[in-house]
């Protein structure tokens, strides 16, 4: 039913927009319009220090486009994202041996992420349809060969200058890995209901009632040195979220800024939340409510060329609460895109439960800027997962010299200690990626 009524607005929408380019210069429409896209090509490595747990690897290409056509109608303008991921037949014959979070399992995997209909207007923007999000708690988690998008209404409206009101209300979402939307999340089974997305964290049984989206509300304000913002998110039978944060930088002149930043997250929920309802375990323990309250600092100088800085989270136990106090986040759970400071590549305390973590990061760019340098360390120290710490190394060289647009990353990071099967045997994770990139 709510499949039907989203393609029913749109349908109505492009109806409008269909009668009203008449009004106007079909050039227009064509000749305003812009394509751009992205090849991809990634390499990824799971090394595991135990023999109980096969190492994983997948290697995946693919094709992200875009289009969107000029204005019309007094505003009006259509969006639209293809993307396309294939292995080339060479994932491994036993899917415990492959990366699935990569693009799945399969060897190919396609989707419309985006369709949609935009109107713009002097302060206020409107786009309904399939589309990315940029919220801190629900975003395109683009770290893999395909987006995240959502089947979403949202409004930005801009009340004066440095300030953006959003408000936005979510139906069926698509993962990393799905080639169509569904009515899930991160916490359900990897396969719910036809769907196709991997590397969410679980939870639920296959039985549980579908997601009904989310409804999300947030202010952004940034003006000289301060940069911050307020949400308010009710995950629809999940769990509702207040978020905020903010950063105020130093401006010296002298090439030396320092910044102080934080952060704080209160999340509820009753009985009547799936994750109750269905006694889901997280972290090994269930609950009769989701309660979680998080806070964070990060300090730091940005420094000609690059950024230093030491960041602090921590998440407070609460006693009877699903995963001892866990924070409950449908859209980035085990996906380690959530905006926390201390979240590492593979994980942070979102995919770890209550306790506490320290990390820091020295950002620097080189040869004219051309070679962006990332090291960082992080410990964590939990009530469920035990402690553990990871190190981690970004190297990205843009090769615009060669052709524009193209860039080679390698990530990696390893992750030592933990327990209750934080890593494999409790012992080390490495994780490398190499992601090839050409933007045209």
């Amino acid at each position: 039913m709510r499949n039907t009524l989203i393609v029913a607005a749109v349908g109505l929408a492009l109806s409008y927009a269909s009668f009203s380019a008449h009004a106007d210069t079909t050039d227009n429409i064509f000749t305003q319009g812009h394509v751009d896209g992205e090849l991809r090509l990634y390499n990824f490595n799971r090394i595991y220090s135990t023999n109980s747990v096969p190492d994983a690897r997948a290697l995946s290409g693919a094709i992200l486009l875009n289009a969107q056509t000029g204005e019309f109608g007094g505003g009006f303008s259509l969006g639209a994202s293809l993307v396309s991921a294939n292995a080339f037949g060479m994932q491994a014959s036993t899917t415990s041996k492959i990366d699935t979070t990569l693009m799945g399992p399969g060897n190919s995997v396609s989707a419309l992420s985006q369709a949609y209909v935009q109107y713009k207007a002097d302060n206020t923007l409107v786009r309904v349809g399939q589309q990315y999000l940029n919220t801190p708690w629900m975003g395109s988690s683009d770290s893999r060969v395909m987006p995240a998008a959502y089947q979403a209404a949202m409004v930005d409206f801009k009340p004066a200058k440095g300030w953006d009101l959003v408000g936005l209300r979510s139906f069926g979402w698509k993962g990393r890995t799905s080639d169509s939307f569904h009515f899930d999340n991160l916490y359900y089974p990897a396969t719910y209901r036809g769907d196709s997305s991997y590397g969410g964290i679980g939870g639920l049984p296959s039985t549980a009632r579908a997601a009904r989206g989310t409804w999300a509300a947030g202010a952004l304000y940034a003006a000289g040195g301060f940069k911050g913002q307020a949400w308010y998110y009710d995950f629809i039978d999940f769990a509702r979220m207040g978020y905020a944060d903010g950063t105020y930088t130093f401006k010296t002149g002298t090439g030396f800024d320092p910044f102080i930043a934080g952060q704080y997250m209160d999340e509820t929920a009753g009985s009547s939340s799936i994750l109750v309802q269905n006694s889901a375990k997280l972290f090994g323990v269930a609950g009769s409510k989701v309660k979680s309250r998080a806070w964070g600092a990060d300090v730091g100088v940005n420094i000609p060329h690059g950024k230093f800085e030491v960041a602090y989270n921590k998440i407070d136990q609460q006693s009877g609460a699903v995963g001892d106090g866990a924070i409950i986040s449908p859209y980035t759970a085990a996906y380690a895109t959530d905006p926390l400071y201390t979240t590492s590549m593979i994980r942070g305390l979102v995919e770890q439960g209550p306790g506490h973590a320290w990390k820091t990061k020295l950002t620097y760019n080189l040869l004219n800027d051309k070679l962006n340098v990332m090291v960082a360390y992080a410990k964590y120290t939990t009530a469920l997962r035990g402690d553990s710490h990871d190190v981690y190394v970004d190297l990205t060289y843009n090769l615009d010299g060669v052709l524009k647009g193209l860039s080679l990353r390698n990530r990696w990071e390893r992750s030592s200690g933990g327990a209750n099967g934080l890593n494999p045997g409790n012992g080390s994770f490495t994780y490398n990626r190499v992601m090839i990139a050409y933007k045209f």
